[in-house]
């Protein structure tokens, strides 16, 4: 094929590129976000005693009384999590765990003052904290968008394939296959799906990106290597569905791996692809 084919070919391949792959249910999860409140839900209403008292030390001195673990879920109420370790500089400027004022009575104010909750408290800003930090999660959650379009991109390859009545498997490591493993050596990859049919066994990567970043630029220069490894190797070839208007921005690489990957499609093409693998049943 001339250069200039190639070119036409990869020239259409970016005018197909789709802003998004997000349907409504996209932005928030909402069952996940109630799944996180429900299970501090306790603590969130024993909290809420705080809500309106001008003396937050007596207030939280009376909780502490009651239920001092109740403050072990006061990272969520500044939009952090637990899980992740979170320093803060004291008096000293030293830099402390924000956890470790949660172990005194002092501690729990230091943090309520700093953090200006104690104000939000006392003029009732926050009705109840059970609500409030639903509305956190909600926002913290938007940070999961970027995972979940690389997931929605796979359920999208996952759902044609099986519409088609192709059998397939996720998540296979290429550990799997030593005849693989042998070309990509220290390489080792977990590929998205693995469809294997008379004669031939596709190991299939999908993603998609609607927005730049230095990953794709990456994702490309590793495909474009692993690529003609994996078809260097008889009965085996590599499949790479991608799409996203991100790849605006990185599409000198992109056109690197156009070029190296006989079978790279979107998803206004993948259906060529399974178009194949149905003739070859």
């Amino acid at each position: 094929m001339s250069s200039f084919n190639m070119g036409e070919r990869f020239a259409l391949f970016l005018s197909q590129l789709k802003e998004t792959n997000a349907g409504l249910d996209f932005y928030s999860d909402f069952e996940k976000i109630g799944r996180n409140v429900d299970e501090i839900a306790f603590s969130l209403n024993t909290l809420n005693y705080l809500i309106g008292k001008d003396d937050i030390r007596s207030a939280v001195a009376v909780v502490w009384e009651r239920d001092k673990k109740a403050f072990d879920v006061m990272d969520i109420l500044i939009a952090t999590r637990k899980k992740n370790r979170h320093l803060f500089l004291d008096a000293e400027q030293r830099a402390l765990p924000i956890q470790s004022l949660y172990n005194s009575i002092d501690g729990v104010v230091q943090f309520l003052e700093g953090t200006g909750l104690a104000e939000v408290f006392r003029q009732k800003k926050v009705k109840d904290l059970v609500d409030y930090v639903f509305g956190v999660e909600t926002g913290l959650d938007s940070n999961a968008r970027k995972n979940r379009s690389g997931f929605i991109m796979e359920n999208l390859v996952a759902q044609l394939l099986s519409n088609a009545g192709i059998e397939f498997t996720e998540q296979v490591s290429s550990r799997s296959f030593p005849e693989i493993e042998s070309v990509l050596g220290v390489d080792q990859k977990v590929f998205d799906f693995v469809i294997v049919r008379p004669g031939k066994t596709y190991l299939v990567e999908v993603n998609f990106y609607s927005g730049g970043g230095s990953k794709l630029n990456e994702t490309a220069r590793s495909y474009t290597d692993v690529a003609p490894k994996v078809n260097s190797v008889p009965g085996y070839e590599f499949v790479w569905i991608t799409d996203g208007q991100g790849w605006y921005s990185a599409k000198n690489k992109l056109q690197e791996a156009f070029a190296a990957i006989p079978s790279i499609y979107n998803l206004t093409t993948v259906g060529e692809f399974v178009c194949r693998l149905k003739c070859e049943f």
